[in-house]
């Protein structure tokens, strides 16, 4: 299969999106929003890296990468509309692998309308892919990190170190409680779209999503807001099956692990109520865990942790490329 064989096989027979005049086909695409603010992102995901055989089949891949994606519009309170695609496809990949990459991709982007719209084909030594994302946000409820401020209570969705359990799982072929629960959480993220897409009634609000550990995603918000944050151990969101592991484990996975693709953020204490009540309407968990807190230390821009009745730093110890 060449580089215009794919492309027609991957080629939608129709547009999902409205506002989409022409997708793939020709030399760029053509959509038209006039009243909406445009949100983009772009992910890329080399195997062995990212992904790997051993623990997924090229279906997840394709999964995944569209997934992680989305989740960094969910993180900017945009709906999720288009997609494109660069594959970098090694000689050793037959067609149907690569067929199946696309299909996991289809699958994930079934979920919430979304067309493929281009991208690029090209041959190198190994697999990557790199996926940009196109989504749309009334310009009153873009979702950002700056927005921090003294005394906002800090919350996240779901629980944490579900997917590096799962990796650990299927790395260490175990045989565990819960073990499929792990895995899933591994190889098909759920972003959360409707829950950020939900929070119209707060107008101010933070948020990151949790690709490379929590921790790491709470500095990007100190940083950003120019103030700490204070979060407790005792209310971190854990799945009770990760008590099978051991502490260290899971402590990693939870502060550090990453890939979760949960929501973190922060929101005025006035607004818990509010943001509890959208939980459940969008059926999403969601635990407050520290508060926005100034008083810590005059310098700003940190992460503590209370543990054991003892506030200590956080150092960054997520997944950071070209460490």
């Amino acid at each position: 299969m060449d580089e215009f064989q794919l492309i027609n096989m991957i080629k939608q027979k129709y547009y999902k999106q409205p506002t989409l005049i022409k997708g793939v086909g020709d030399d760029a695409a053509v959509f038209h929003q006039p009243n909406k603010n445009i949100v983009t992102a772009v992910d890329t995901f080399v195997e062995n890296i990212h992904f790997s055989k051993e623990t997924m089949l090229p279906y997840h891949f394709g999964y995944r990468s569209l997934a992680a994606s989305v989740s960094d519009l969910a993180a900017m309170g945009a709906q999720p509309a288009f997609y494109l695609v660069s594959i970098v496809v090694p000689a050793s990949k037959d067609d149907e692998k690569i067929k199946e990459i696309f299909q996991g991709m289809n699958r994930f982007a079934s979920k919430y309308n979304m067309d493929l719209i281009g991208g690029d084909t090209v041959s190198g030594k190994e697999l990557t892919i790199s996926v940009t994302v196109i989504g749309y946000v009334q310009s009153d409820y873009v979702r950002y990190r700056h927005v921090a401020k003294d005394n906002d209570v800090i919350f996240v969705t779901g629980t944490l170190g579900n997917s590096q359990a799962g990796l650990y799982t299927l790395q260490h072929k175990l045989t565990i409680e819960n073990k499929h629960y792990f895995i899933k959480k591994h190889r098909f993220p759920n972003p959360r779209v409707a829950f950020s897409q939900a929070l119209t009634d707060i107008k101010r609000v933070s948020l990151n999503d949790i690709s490379d550990g929590i921790v790491n995603e709470l500095y990007e918000i100190a940083e950003a807001s120019n103030v700490n944050l204070l979060i407790e151990d005792a209310l971190m969101p854990v799945h009770k099956s990760l008590a099978q592991f051991t502490e260290e484990l899971t402590k990693q996975w939870v502060y550090f692990g990453g890939e979760d693709f949960e929501l973190v953020g922060t929101a005025a204490e006035t607004d818990w109520e509010t943001i509890k009540r959208i939980g459940k309407q969008t059926n999403t968990k969601v635990t407050k865990i520290g508060y926005v807190n100034n008083n810590i230390y005059e310098k700003r821009g940190n992460v503590y942790l209370k543990i054991n009745n003892e506030v200590k730093l956080l150092k960054k110890e997520g997944y950071i490329h070209l460490k």
